[in-house]
């Protein structure tokens, strides 16, 4: 009796979502047309490949404002900023490109109004991360940033008044949705988002993860970096399905021999991490013998216009 074929199930949709696309193509744009270096504040987007990438085509990637020379053009992240750093940036004449995703924004702009309206804000997300500094930074002093269940517990904010909240945009559905829940059995007046605030392209890589591990994937693989939340959650999401999880840079970081014993592999990427990365991979997982099968669970077709300023001229 003949052994059943190793397989390589690939999630689709998986890797670059709309707003990593859009910044990544900004930067790309700029440094096409316009002379002189080009500055970009943190990495554009969390993935050690693009930045290096990047890097070595002649951006220069600063941590804050002060490393760049007054007046020199800078490209703001797709992760967003605090208006402090806005302000800055018009104190010192710099031209901005701002490459903050439009989803980022939006929420930016429910925290925004929020502010102006009195009302007390939590904020659902991962402290330090450059997503929740920028969003933190709409209403100092009144934001409240909880990151598990167990902190709604402690929130300064009276149980009988209205509390708004918000969620990082790149967070784990099923991790929120159980803070939510206690956020509203603390607070009977929640004032929710309009809609949703977890990212469309978050949303489908996780139910992609869900549908692989359903079919009986023995290992799941995760092509990403370590910073990048989305793609750290994806592990998370294949644990929670009781399915091993690694992530890996690249090919170079498969542990074959712990594979090997894994007929039914899984693969996706973080929504920051370029297809080409992927498809090394899937090139050496097939001369080790899987065979891949691409997982469709739906179709994106979502894509933003880039920036104002992209296409100005240099000097």
């Amino acid at each position: 009796m003949t052994e059943p074929q190793a397989r390589l199930l690939i999630a689709s949709p998986r890797g670059f979502c709309a707003g990593v696309e859009r910044a990544v193509q900004t930067v790309e744009r700029v440094l096409a047309r316009r002379r002189g270096p080009v500055y970009v504040r943190r990495q554009i987007v969390h993935n050690r490949a693009v930045v290096e990438g990047l890097r070595a085509r002649g951006v220069v990637f600063v941590d804050e404002l002060d490393e760049v020379p007054d007046g020199a053009l800078v490209i703001f992240s797709a992760h967003g900023v605090a208006p402090a750093v806005r302000q800055e940036a018009r104190a010192r004449g710099l031209e901005v490109i701002d490459a903050t995703c439009p989803l980022v924004s939006k929420v930016h702009l429910q925290v925004a109004g929020h502010a102006r309206d009195g009302l007390p804000i939590v904020l659902i997300g991962h402290a330090g991360h450059e997503e929740v500094l920028g969003t933190m930074g709409e209403a100092p002093g009144g934001i409240h940033l909880v990151t598990r269940v167990e902190d709604v517990a402690r929130l300064p904010l009276p149980a009988d008044g209205t509390v708004a909240y918000v969620t990082q945009t790149t967070l784990g559905v099923d991790e929120t949705r159980q803070i939510v829940a206690a956020l509203q059995a603390r607070f009977p007046r929640l004032l929710a988002p309009g809609r949703d605030d977890i990212c469309y392209a978050t949303q489908n890589r996780q139910d992609a993860v869900k549908e692989l591990a359903a079919r009986g994937i023995g290992h799941l693989l995760v092509v990403g970096s370590p910073n990048s939340s989305n793609s750290v959650r994806l592990c998370e999401v294949g644990e929670r399905c009781g399915v091993p999880a690694m992530l890996i840079a690249g090919a170079g970081d498969l542990p074959l021999p712990q594979l090997r014993p894994h007929p039914l592999l899984g693969l996706t990427a973080g929504a920051s991490a370029p297809e080409h990365l992927v498809r090394e991979v899937v090139e050496c997982l097939r001369a080790e013998g899987w065979q891949p099968d691409e997982v469709v669970t739906l179709r994106e077709n979502l894509s933003f216009g880039l920036p104002a300023g992209v296409d100005g001229e240099g000097p």
